[in-house]
């Protein structure tokens, strides 16, 4: 009796029943809303996104690039070519030669995640991850064996009866894993979902260099605003959540986790996962929210999330820093499925924490977050004689000055980058009373409505008016104007730049338009605001404008886009829910680690919060005011500094 029919039995059972899981976990997807996808230009750009886009993130761990580049580069070629020659029996010993090359492949990549696996570190979910790296072993060795005699190198029928089911053990023991475990729930579902989700992303734009942070608009005459239920999801935000790999480097560099509040992004997905597919997460092999329990959330497609499956503070805790987006190798949207969460339990419900709602009827009422008179918005600059745009109806630039014009601390700011741009001679304007709140806050806590009532407002308003660019100190507004506004803006910003106030005054001083002696304090580092730098990727200018001034910076471990946020984004200082420590705290600690004496800043809000960090601490100073410290500009370099501390 033989069992020549056993394999190819085995392989394709187990194909069979990988499609019958492909087609229940496509159902599942097609529960969310609909999105429009172009189907055929995704997947035709979708190996480019996987080899190009996906590793690049991949690349930064080393280790893991080389292994996943040989596991799964292995494992994709070996499926392929086992499917020739041992289902469909294609007899060449060219084919067979390539199988077992990538096999071998294959098997060393196995070995690299078997060695990582012997003592993980704590980011990574354990529980079926732990099983991968001997289903992987399983699949390749024992393909490799029964592909010896294709080529040639052991005799057909080497081995026997027992060694046809012992292989044959090993076989279903891989493909289980490799094949059933794809599209039934297993670790390898990533692999399956995810090149599906780079193919049809929510935001395509992301792909070959891009870059797409703006948060999607809510349609307002929808039945629900935001997302009540799983189902209330975009098809391809269920998609999307599938993707994931558990890695946890998400989880590694989210600051509400390492604060202890009750947040893990990487459970936050594997929650989605849960609602949409129903059950409990008692399953979930992971680090938890913090000061929360595994096995106590329970979900479905059509149940509200925040009944059972997610605890609401669990997304009040979140600053939007996307430090879990710019880290994740599936390239899954965390922030979008948050705020998209709290539009509901906003718009719908009525119930954001703490001083949230407070501030969200000042917007409403006042056009400001903190309920201060509109007519007080120009007080600030009573001795500036700044140019209204009412009245010059033509600039070069317009000086967005968002909400600093009711914070006294702001106010320096904003006072030393008009005592910079007269010194450039740059024609510039105001809108004065006319402006109003960017959105942003009201954006960040679910607003949508009020957000957009405000976008319209201040876009009919700029309309009136003829410019060229418009220049914020507040990363918050430059990217509410810069990647949101366009949603609603038509032709009013055709043609116009938006600008940081770092980024212009660094053409400024490379133009020679601004004259600066040397800086001649002590150790300087720089704090990247998140919403400069991950959401706009604007890293080089403050740098370059430091540079200038012949500092050297101290540069914290965590910058760049790697930066650690303030604690000030996604109105966390709002919603104010507590954990073990401030994030603002830790901030502070990674700039004691420099030995730096001044913490060079580009955004209002990162300004509060890390002054807000108990002394002694390092002096905190936005980089309008150091430059405003050096200026040579007549009777500026003697009394701009005494201008802005005599004004306070």
């Amino acid at each position: 009796m033989t069992f020549e029919w056993l394999h190819p039995f085995l392989i394709a059972t187990a194909l069979l029943l990988a499609a019958v899981g492909a087609v229940r976990r496509v159902n599942l997807w097609r529960a969310g809303q609909p999105e429009s996808v172009d189907f055929v230009a995704g997947l035709m750009a979708m190996p480019g996104r996987y080899l190009h886009d996906l590793h690049d993130i991949v690349e930064r761990d080393k280790y893991m690039s080389k292994t996943h580049a040989a596991t799964g580069g292995g494992f994709v070629l070996s499926l392929l070519l086992v499917v020739l020659v041992h289902l469909f029996g294609v007899q060449n010993q060219i084919l067979a030669w390539a199988l077992l090359a990538s096999l071998a492949l294959m098997f060393v990549g196995a070995i690299f995640v078997f060695k990582r696996r012997l003592n993980p570190p704590s980011r990574l979910s354990k529980g079926p991850w732990m099983r991968l790296p001997k289903s992987l072993l399983a699949f390749s060795s024992a393909f490799f064996i029964l592909t010896l005699p294709m080529a040639g190198v052991l005799p057909e029928g080497a081995g026997g009866l027992l060694l046809t089911i012992v292989l044959g053990v090993f076989i279903a023991m891989g493909l289980s894993e490799m094949l059933l475990g794809m599209t039934w729930g297993g670790p390898m579902k990533h692999a399956f979902a995810g090149a599906l989700h780079l193919a049809f992303h929510r935001r395509p734009e992301r792909f070959g260099g891009g870059r797409s942070t703006g948060l999607k608009p809510v349609a307002l005459d929808q039945r629900v605003l935001g997302v009540q239920k799983p189902e209330d999801f975009k098809w391809n935000q269920l998609l999307g959540f599938d993707a994931c790999v558990q890695c946890g480097k998400c989880e590694a560099v989210c600051p509400a986790f390492a604060a202890g509040q009750p947040l893990n992004p990487k459970k936050l997905i594997q929650d989605m996962v849960v609602g949409m597919a129903g059950g409990s997460d008692a399953h979930y092999a992971g680090s938890p929210y913090p000061g929360k329990e595994v096995g106590q959330a329970n979900g479905g497609p059509l149940l509200t999330i925040t009944e059972g499956l997610i605890d609401p503070d669990t997304l009040w805790s979140c600053t939007t820093c996307r430090a879990c987006v710019e880290e994740c190798p599936m390239m899954i949207e965390h922030v979008d499925a948050i705020v998209d969460m709290r539009r509901f339990l906003t718009m719908e419900t009525g119930s954001t924490p703490n001083k949230g709602a407070e501030v969200l009827d000042n917007l409403i009422a006042t056009d400001n977050p903190n309920g201060n008179a509109p007519a007080s918005r120009t007080n600030w600059a009573a001795d500036q004689n700044l140019p209204l745009l009412r009245d010059v109806k033509e600039t070069d630039v317009v000086f967005w000055v968002s909400d600093g014009a009711f914070d006294m601390r702001s106010q320096r700011i904003l006072r030393a980058f008009v005592s910079l741009l007269k010194a450039a001679n740059v024609d510039f304007a105001v809108l004065g009373d006319e402006e109003l709140d960017s959105g942003d806050v009201a954006r960040r806590l679910g607003d949508d409505a009020t957000f957009q009532s405000l976008a319209k407002r201040n876009i009919a308003a700029l309309s009136q008016y003829k410019f060229k660019r418009i220049v914020t100190t507040d990363p918050h507004a430059y990217h509410c104007l810069r990647n949101e506004y366009t949603d609603f803006a038509g032709d009013v910003f055709k043609g116009v730049e938006v600008l940081h106030h770092t980024t212009f005054l660094n053409e400024l001083v490379q133009a020679g338009k601004l004259k600066l002696s040397r800086f001649k304090g002590g150790k300087v580092t720089y704090h990247d605001p998140c919403y400069l730098g991950r959401y706009n990727g604007e890293y080089e200018a403050p740098r370059e404008l430091l540079r200038s001034l012949g500092i050297e910076i101290a540069e914290m471990e965590r910058s760049g886009f790697r930066s650690r946020c303030c604690g000030g984004g996604g109105g966390a200082p709002i919603t104010d829910i507590p954990g073990e420590r401030r994030i603002a705290d830790m901030r502070m600690e990674d700039v004691q680690t420099t030995g730096a004496e001044l913490i060079a800043v580009g955004c209002q809000q990162c300004t509060a919060m890390l002054e807000g960090v108990v002394e002694p601490r390092p002096q905190v100073k936005d980089i309008a005011e150091i430059l405003a410290s050096v200026l040579l500009d007549d009777e500026a370099a003697n009394d701009v500094e005494n201008q802005l501390e005599e004004a306070f």
